[in-house]
């Protein structure tokens, strides 16, 4: 991995720039997909191959512009990819030094990938991991940006997780600082903890989200600062901190720090789906949290690598049963 300077017309249009070469096969995509709430995330635009990301940083917000060798995402238009960096507003120089760590700079597959671990995989994993060394695990830093819409898809559906951040960042979210005419229509940054505790009881109520789910944001927000400090912790400190504040769970930690370490053994327990899928894809039968946990021991230290090549196969399991309904409270 090596930084170098932007491009002068590059480094002209924007407040802070850089050139990040990560050294190997890159998907941009790929790697910042589990950072996205959805196709419609208020604080994400993706044009083409391009990543647009508004964010608040320490020094405030800023707007930050990634841009993929060859304007695509993928390395095989050039011998050695790397990723445009641009960024403007308070926060530019901030955001843009959190990039290389952002993009996966620290996710080190060495020991996914010694053979005598890699052997002991099964053939889909394998499989998968040949096909995807483009993937790097994100880790973002940022302990509130992430731990909040998770909380919101605690008990719930993705779909009504993702309706209620959207109403709520766009009620009291802020417009992304201008990048000039580019400028993705909408891009917004999502509140400060400041901005999520002002919100009225009845707005969460109009957004769908539970009692019990604004008060667990309420409780971990009251401690902001503390709460951003986790993230240089070891991801299994902080997952094992964030467990601590009232309402949150192993499965809320988890599914934090795989976004905000890049943590490449953290196992949602508790997933309404996860379990199933995992235990069909390496068995063929369904199984609980305990025999996914039992399932996956051998590779402890790289299970999440393991669960994410798993999805990348596009293996869906059999179903059964009925959908979880979606409900909506918001009229009672």
């Amino acid at each position: 991995m090596t930084i170098a300077e932007a491009p002068p017309r590059l480094a002209a249009a924007a407040d802070v720039s850089l050139r990040w070469y990560p050294g190997g096969p890159f998907s941009l995509g790929r790697t910042l997909g589990p950072l996205l709430r959805g196709t419609s995330d208020p604080s994400f635009s993706i044009q083409g191959g391009v990543i647009w990301n508004a964010y608040t940083t320490p020094d405030g917000p800023g707007t930050l512009r990634l841009s993929p060798a060859g304007g695509g995402d993928g390395p095989s238009a050039v011998a050695e990819p790397f990723v445009d960096v641009q960024a403007w507003g308070p926060g530019a120089a901030a955001a843009v030094e959190a990039v290389p760590r952002l993009l996966g700079a620290d996710d080190d597959w060495r020991a996914f990938d010694e053979p005598a671990f890699h052997t002991t995989l099964p053939l889909m994993v394998r499989e998968a991991r040949r096909r995807s060394l483009a993937l790097r695990l994100p880790a973002s830093g940022r302990m509130v940006d992430q731990l909040v819409p998770i909380i919101f898809e605690q008990k719930v559906t993705v779909i009504e997780a993702r309706r209620a951040y959207r109403y709520l960042v766009h009620r009291y979210g802020t417009p992304a600082p201008r990048a000039g005419a580019s400028t993705p229509a909408g891009l917004l940054v999502a509140p400060t903890a400041a901005q999520w505790l002002q919100i009225p009881s009845w707005e969460w109520h109009k957004a769908g989200v539970g009692p019990q789910r604004s008060a667990t944001v309420m409780r971990a927000l009251r401690s902001a600062v503390a709460l951003e400090r986790l993230a240089a912790l070891p991801a299994h400190e902080a997952s094992a901190k964030l467990q601590t504040i009232p309402g949150i769970g192993i499965w809320t930690a988890a599914e934090v720090v795989q976004r905000t370490h890049g943590c490449p053994d953290s196992i949602s327990v508790g997933d309404y789906h996860l379990a199933a899928y995992v235990g069909a894809a390496l068995t063929g039968r369904r199984t609980d949290d305990a025999g996914m946990l039992r399932l996956l021991e051998p590779w402890t230290g790289q299970r999440q690598r393991v669960v994410r090549m798993i999805q990348s196969t596009g293996f869906r399991k059999p179903t059964f049963g009925p959908r979880m309904t979606i409900q909506d409270h918001r009229r009672h």
